[in-house]
Order: structure tokens, then sequence, then C-alpha cells
């Protein structure tokens, strides 16, 4: 665990330097609930971290502001209000608690991406190869809201180029054949 912890020190030093980060202030009416769903699916894509009710954070950049800035634009058409804030966390122990909590949100991902191509290894071509395309893009998802790479991500990136590389020997082998 410690590993994974230095890792986190050394990606926040490195990717967030400044120690800056976009906040998103958000309030939607509870009803109709299918406005607050549409916009709670657009911060999960993003990967945000949650900090209370109606207030995320991502790491500052062009990218993550811009983002951040149309969904707030999105939430006050729907009736409701919000605010973008840039912010520095009081302390070190603080930015590392939230990156931690975010990279151990994308390392869950990349588990489960790490099993569904394990189970994918035993089967016919044609399943390895559907379940490759599929993994990879769910890998390319991931890594659009992955500020804080955790260990799970080159393993992840691993298990779905096997499946690859499986597919390949055995188109191979079938050449090899005739």
């Amino acid at each position: 665990m410690e590993d994974a912890a230095e890792r986190t020190d050394e990606v926040i030093a490195r990717e967030a330097g400044t120690g800056e980060w976009v906040l998103l202030s958000y309030r939607l009416p509870r009803e109709p609930s299918t406005p607050r769903i549409g916009i709670w699916r657009k911060l999960k894509r993003l990967g945000v971290a949650y900090l209370a009710d109606g207030l995320v954070a991502l790491p500052a950049d062009a990218r993550t502001r811009e983002h951040l800035e149309w969904i707030a634009d999105e939430v006050t058409e729907l009736g409701g209000t919000a605010g973008i804030w840039l912010a520095h966390p009081a302390t070190t122990p603080q930015e590392r608690q939230l990156a931690a909590s975010m990279a151990a949100a994308r390392a869950a991902e990349y588990t489960q991406v790490i099993e569904q191509a394990t189970r994918a290894t035993g089967q016919e071509e044609t399943v390895r190869r559907s379940t490759a395309r599929r993994l990879r893009a769910e890998l390319r998802r991931i890594g659009r809201r992955d500020y804080f790479p955790p260990p799970q991500r080159h393993a992840a990136h691993a298990a779905v180029d096997a499946l690859i590389d499986q597919n390949t020997s055995e188109e191979e082998r079938k050449e090899q054949r005739r």
C-alpha cells in the first residue's frame, strides 16, 4: 500500500504541480430527476472527486475547466445554479487524500477490465476479438478520467494486450498450417 501512496505523491508533484483544482458547485431542482441523473452521469464520466453534495473537483487544466464550465452552463439551462471555482487544498495531506480517492476509483475500474480480459482468455477467437475491442474502448474511456494513474492501469493494458496477442498467435498458427 505504501508503494501506491508513494506513486500518488509522485503523480501529484508531477501532474498537479501547482496544486490548483477546479471546483464545480451546483444545485438542481429535485424534480424532475432526469436532468439531475444526466448531470451526475456526465460528472461520473469525467471522473470528478465528490467533496460534498453538489460540490465536485478535478485537477485544474484548460480541459477540465472547460468541461466543468459546460456542465455549469447546462445546470443553469436546466433551472439550477452553478459556479466554477479555482482552489488550492489547504494542506498537502488533503491533496494527497483527494488524489488517492480518485486513483482508487480508477483502480477499481481497471480491476474490472483485468477480470473481464481474464474471463475471455479461454473463449473462442470471435469472443476474444469482440471482448478485446470492447475493453480497448473501455480503457480509452477510463484513461480520459485517470488523472492519478494507479498501478492497475499497466496491468489492465497488459491483460487486454495478452488477449489480443492470443488472437494474433492463433491467426499465425492458422497461416502456418495452410
